[in-house]
């Protein structure tokens, strides 16, 4: 029986799954969190805290993007 050879470790990242669902729920928490007070403070936080979720999705889509490509460098 022949022994079976062992495989290579990946390369470790310095980034995890982790890191990414915490800057995609902190700049989206951000994103909404200023929504709500430019809402507040032109009368309608509701109307801000939506605005601030749909500005915070591709915001925090970019963030991630932008983390990650600097690390493959």
């Amino acid at each position: 029986m022949l022994p079976v050879p062992m495989a290579a470790a990946a390369p470790s990242s310095p980034h995890s799954l982790a890191t990414a669902s915490g800057l995609l729920l902190g700049t989206m928490a951000l994103a909404m969190a200023a929504g709500a007070l430019l809402g507040w403070l032109a009368g309608s936080g509701g109307i801000g805290l939506l605005i601030g979720a749909i500005v915070g999705i591709p915001l925090s889509i970019a963030v991630v993007y932008t983390v990650y490509s600097r690390a493959g460098s």
